[in-house]
């Protein structure tokens, strides 16, 4: 594959030094871009687009055909996993995914198996290896997966919730049940992001969407320990260079120090937390990316240049940095509100790096 010619997010990922701020947006491919609009309007579906590995690598690229990015991330979705194990992905229009066959009988958690990526996800390492070549070493590709515990969220509940009602039922009522969910989640994550990394991924992220909701105890035990179980298993060396891994709590501020004592080279940071702060709590044990609050993009170019100055300005000199956002982009966003946020970034970083 061809030599990167931009390694900026690898090396600040690692906390090596950089000359600037490298900044990508969590779902800087969707709904805000017209282009994306189009292409998904063309697949007939959001899960046909997913499945389709010309189309996938086609919406990746599109952001960075506009913006001056640092990196692509696979376009996909964390349900495809759930999906592969046999409980029936769909989505209804304006209420997003749902599973056929949700995990609510103990003879179906208990037969729940991980799937072998290679043979049931094929789709997305064909993307991946196919957005790779189309890169042809422009900028690094992201992997990712969704975290243990967002995807038994999911599986149990069958659908997106606002209390977790089933889930957090069983994880009191038969934390055994959820255990077992968990492991083979964490086996099937394992596997999944290795055969991306194996496909050419060269950094990975875990989405863990609704560890947040938990307590502090369950949050260790039931989200916590299972990221760090993915974390033991995954590949760190393809292609001659490290492959830095990022794990992301939504709600998760309250733990920051565990988090970064697992294993990863970075957190990724919601706009909950400040990030001068969240840099002085771990120190140097892991880089930092985030965390601009998606609704500073609603606000206009201004805004955006000013929350971007703010938030430079609050993590300080040196590298260990990633700019992102502190969650996906709003589909309401203005592209040139996200074209002024990024070139402020560029234009403002290198200072910090002098």
């Amino acid at each position: 594959m061809s030599a990167l010619k931009n390694d900026t997010l690898l090396r600040a990922l690692l906390r090596e030094p950089v000359a600037y701020t490298p900044v990508w947006l969590m779902r800087q491919a969707g709904r805000y871009l017209p282009e994306y609009n189009a292409t998904r309007a063309r697949a007939g579906s959001f899960l046909a687009l997913c499945r389709n590995p010309d189309l996938a690598t086609e919406v990746t690229l599109q952001p960075l055909a506009r913006f001056a990015l640092d990196a692509a991330i696979l376009f996909s979705d964390i349900l495809t996993v759930p999906d592969a194990m046999g409980l029936g992905l769909y989505f209804v229009e304006g209420e997003g995914p749902r599973f056929e066959r949700p995990l609510r009988e103990e003879w179906a958690i208990r037969d729940l198996r991980a799937p072998d990526p290679v043979a049931h996800l094929g789709y997305v390492l064909d993307a991946v290896r196919q957005i790779r070549r189309a890169l042809d070493g422009a900028v690094p590709l992201i992997g990712f997966s969704g975290s243990p515990y967002t995807l038994a969220c999911y599986m149990v509940e069958g659908e997106s919730s606002s209390d977790f009602r089933h889930t957090k039922t069983l994880l009191y009522r038969r934390p055994d049940l959820l255990h077992r969910i968990l492991e083979v989640n964490a086996r099937a994550v394992t596997d999944y992001l290795n055969a991306q990394i194996e496909a050419g991924a060269q950094a990975v992220m875990i989405f863990d969407t609704w560890g947040g909701a938990l307590t502090p105890h369950a949050y260790r035990e039931f989200s916590l320990a299972y990221m760090g179980r993915v974390l033991d298993g995954l590949k760190r060396e393809r292609e001659g260079r490290r492959v830095p891994s990022v794990i992301f709590t939504k709600g998760g501020s309250l733990w920051l120090e565990d988090m970064a004592a697992i294993g990863c080279d970075a957190l990724g940071l919601d706009w909950s937390v400040d990030l001068g702060s969240a840099r002085r709590r771990v120190g140097d044990k892991v880089a930092l990316q985030g965390n601009l609050d998606p609704a500073v993009l609603l606000g206009g170019a201004q805004a955006a240049e000013s929350e971007a100055a703010r938030l430079l300005a609050a993590y300080g000199q040196g590298s260990g940095h990633v700019f992102n956002l502190g969650h996906g982009i709003s589909q309401y966003t203005v592209p040139e509100n996200v074209s002024a946020l990024v070139d402020a970034v560029r234009r403002l970083s290198p200072a910090y790096h002098a």
